[in-house]
């Protein structure tokens, strides 16, 4: 038999996943979801990833999908099955939004032709108007994982898998979402008593309002996705982050504001060193 080409890994993007029960979903969608859950292959991140970079190839390019996508991942928790749709039209637009923030215009302009940003903000403005509610499963963020996620889980619920001779490496957390909730609360607490305001809690906030969207048995992921195959094994076996952000609010709910500061440093530290990596490239 012919050797099997592995295909190329896609870097380099963290995800934050709601996985929401069946009941959650409306029919016919939930039949749909039911059906597709026992399914005996189902595709993963990297899968997702390539074929919204492939829409990217073509000229002009295609920044949206033309269709959403039926896909999703599924997972198992408690006998419970749940799934995360993908929604890959819906995060297109919303990612092209955020593009001008990211990219200088030159760049932006070489990329996605301003007649092609422009046809497709008007699609989007007429697709809102008929899906109000609309929101995603999947938040997505490129060389980091913002601080306010890591609020959401706890170093007990931290997963690492290094790279084995069959398989990629990786890392995330998983909670359900009553505890993800109840974090983000306290947090929020703790921080408006000891700082009033800032950006990680005005990242809080809006990561608190998106979770209310969501059916309360759900669970959340943090996973690292494509981060962990631009940093090295010993590095993302050191990484804790998720106890350093417990470290910092814990003491800023002590009033040791030493320590709260101490933690942030090293968070800061460490995720500054993973960001400098995308000018590196």
């Amino acid at each position: 038999m012919p050797k099997k080409v592995s295909s190329p890994t896609v870097p380099y993007a963290a995800y934050l996943r709601v996985y929401e029960p069946l009941a959650a979903f409306p029919q016919p969608e939930r039949g749909h979801w039911e059906r597709y859950a026992r399914r005996e292959h189902l595709p993963s991140y990297q899968d997702e990833l390539r074929r919204s970079l492939a829409d990217l190839l073509p000229t002009p390019p295609v920044p949206v999908p033309v269709h959403e996508s039926d896909d999703a991942f599924v997972l198992e928790a408690d006998g419970v099955v749940c799934v995360c749709p993908w929604r890959t039209r819906l995060r297109g637009w919303q990612a092209l939004g955020e593009l001008p923030g990211v990219l200088p215009l030159p760049v932006l302009d070489a990329v996605l032709p301003p007649v092609v940003r422009r046809q497709t903000a008007d699609d989007y403005e007429r697709w809102l108007e008929r899906n109000p509610d609309a929101r995603p499963w999947i938040r997505t963020s490129t060389w980091h994982v913002p601080l306010n996620w890591f609020v959401l889980v706890t170093d007990e619920e931290r997963a690492y898998e290094p790279k084995s001779a069959g398989g990629e490496a990786s890392l995330r957390y998983r909670t359900p979402m009553v505890q993800a909730r109840r974090r983000v609360a306290r947090a929020l607490k703790a921080l408006k008593d000891a700082i009033d305001e800032g950006p990680l809690i005005d990242g809080l906030v809006d990561v608190g309002r998106w979770l209310e969207e969501f059916h309360p048995r759900s669970y959340v992921e943090l996973d690292y996705g494509g981060l962990v195959h631009t940093l090295p094994a010993e590095q993302l076996d050191e990484d804790h982050s998720a106890a350093d952000v417990a470290e910092g609010i814990a003491a800023l709910r002590a009033g040791d504001e030493a320590g709260a500061t101490e933690a942030y440093a090293r968070l800061v530290a460490r995720w500054r060193a993973v960001k400098e990596r995308q000018n590196a490239n």
